[in-house]
Order: structure tokens, then sequence, then C-alpha cells
């Protein structure tokens, strides 16, 4: 039985993980902790789930991995800087996995996109989520980008094609190494990206859609039940699921 302790258990998608712990027969809930909440209450847990803020998440690993506890991460605004943190905080035993996007299929989704990044001329991102998220673009398009960026360069292609010279209120989006990711914030959307490759002649679409925040939970259990056996730091749930990508 692996002991879980839930940060961020109040919000949203810590309401939904809270659930889907204490239904799976191999996992307890030994703490739902809210932001009022003390954290010392992980005290029993062999595995800490945070699903709180960008802005508190480093304080909350600081202290959770300076109690001895394996940690899942759902949060975004992890950039090298924020990883490289992470590993100064690791101690031997202890594993980590950090977690772009807990979906099966925007994992598969980003699977893809890197397969077909090598083949197109050009390609972009359009991301949209709930009203509420507080960064743009979502750690899952900024992953993505990154994914196919990597994929293009390898594959010896150039820079994505732009006759934009004039954009004086950023029509054209962000650029996340080299790749437009443009962000949508709606209320009635959970998350939503397409990938959008180009070519003469031809477009492909590679889209995934969250319908609700359940579709994220079997990637949260895995994780869960996983991370004690991948000591140091996993990056992206690709490794869990035996697809080739950074660990």
């Amino acid at each position: 039985m692996i002991r879980v302790a839930v940060l961020g258990a109040k919000g949203r998608m810590g309401s939904e993980a809270v659930a889907a712990v204490t239904a799976a027969e191999d996992l307890e809930l030994v703490a739902a902790i809210g932001s009022a909440d003390p954290i010392s209450d992980i005290a029993a847990a062999d595995v800490v789930v945070d699903l709180t803020r960008p802005d508190v998440v480093m304080d909350n690993l600081a202290y959770v991995l300076g109690q001895g506890k394996h940690v899942v991460v759902g949060v975004s605004g992890f950039d090298e800087a924020r990883l490289a943190a992470v590993r100064e905080l690791l101690t031997p035993g202890l594993g980590v996995i950090v977690a772009p996007n807990f979906g099966v299929g925007a994992v598969l989704s980003m699977h893809f996109a890197r397969l077909a990044a090598p083949f197109f001329e050009s390609v972009e991102i359009v991301e949209a989520h709930h009203e509420n998220k507080v960064d743009a673009p979502s750690g899952t398009a900024a992953r993505t980008a990154t994914l196919v960026a990597e994929a293009r360069a390898k594959a010896g292609r150039g820079a994505v094609p732009d006759a934009t010279t004039s954009d004086p209120d950023g029509a054209r989006g962000a650029s996340v190494d080299g790749v437009h990711v443009h962000s949508v914030r709606l209320p009635g959307v959970v998350a939503k990206q397409d990938v959008i490759f180009g070519d003469p002649g031809e477009t492909l679409t590679i889209a995934h859609n969250s319908i609700n925040r359940a579709s994220f939970m079997p990637g949260v259990l895995l994780a869960i039940r996983a991370v004690a056996s991948r000591p140091g730091l996993t990056f992206g749930l690709e490794p869990l699921l035996g697809l080739e990508g950074p660990a």
C-alpha cells in the first residue's frame, strides 16, 4: 500500500486526485492539504502529489524532499533552471516526476508531433485552457514546441518560415524555441491543443482535447506508483509509457 498526500487538494485538479487516490485499492490517502493547511501534514506519506501553483511549488519541493518523500508534480512552469534546482534538492534514493501533462492522450499527441516534425516545412501550436489558468503558454504547449524544435533541428530543418514584419499587438503569439504558440483562455474549456503542420499543398493537425479533469487521473496514478522505483528526476510521462523521450 502506497501512502499518498495531495497538495492543492481543494483545487479542481487536486480534488480529482483525492478522489482517484481514494478509489485506488493499492493507494491510501493520508492527507488532503489545501492552502490553509500545514504542509507538515505530509508526515505519514510515502509519495506527495503537488498540484498547487508555479509560485509556491519550489518551496513545497524543498520542504517535501527535505522530509525524505518522493514527489509527483503537476504544476506548470518547469524550465531548465527549475529542473536544475530540483536536481540540487534531490538526495540519493528519492524520486521526483514532473509531468507537463498527465493526460495519456496528450503525451501521445506530443510524441506524434515529434515524429511528424521533420517532415513538414512549418508548424504552429494553438492551445486553449480554462479562464483561471495563470500561465501562458501552457506547460504542455511549451514542452511540445521544444520537442518539435529538437526534432526539426536533428533533421536539419531550418527556421520556420514567417514573413511577418509588423506585429505590434503580438498577434503571432509567443515563440518557443522558434515555434509560434497561440494561447486561448475561455470558460467552458479544460485543456485543448492543436499542433498544425504545413507543407505546400497539405496540412496535418494533431489535436488533443481533455473534456474533464478525470482524464488526467490515470497518468497521476501511474506516476504515483512509479516514482519510488525511479530515483532522481523524471520529466514527462514518456518513460513511464515506454515512449522514446528524455527522462
